[in-house]
């Protein structure tokens, strides 16, 4: 599930999240904003093949990999949808887009469900993964 794809348009698809309430329409059909995670919550997300793992507190946010073990830091501002978080801003000089949206996610490697997927967009490198937050934790038992 969690690997890398070369494509301009990867975020930009799952970002149909941003689809957001017109402000005013209280309908009962108007799609509202995502609220499933708090803005002081840390989200941790992460992949493999490659390994990547990114941190978000707030507007900062931390990237590591196995070529940046000490982590890269940027800012990025954070926007909701109808069903997820966007997250955009630039890291060593490329465009960054990221999509938290809500579903079981696995890493592959070991028996542990994450409660979000995560999309992310840096440069023209489209990275697949899996996220959680401490009121939305990771669950499972890792394999022997």
């Amino acid at each position: 599930m969690i690997g890398v794809r070369r494509t301009g348009l990867g975020v930009l698809g799952a970002l149909s999240l941003a689809a957001c309430a017109a402000s005013g329409d209280n309908r009962a059909d108007t799609p509202q904003n995502f609220a499933g995670i708090a803005p002081d919550e840390t989200i941790s997300l992460g992949g493999t093949e490659p390994f990547w793992s990114i941190a978000i507190e707030g507007t900062k946010l931390t990237y590591t990999s196995p070529e940046k073990p000490g982590g890269e830091v940027a800012e990025v501002r954070r926007f909701s949808g109808n069903n997820g978080l966007g997250f955009s801003g630039e890291l060593a000089g490329k465009n960054l887009q990221i999509a938290v949206t809500p579903g079981e996610c696995s890493d592959d490697m070991t028996d542990f469900k994450y409660p979000f997927t995560a999309t992310v967009n840096l440069g023209d490198a489209t990275l697949l993964g899996c996220g959680y937050t401490d009121s939305n934790p990771i669950t499972g038992e890792e394999s022997e």
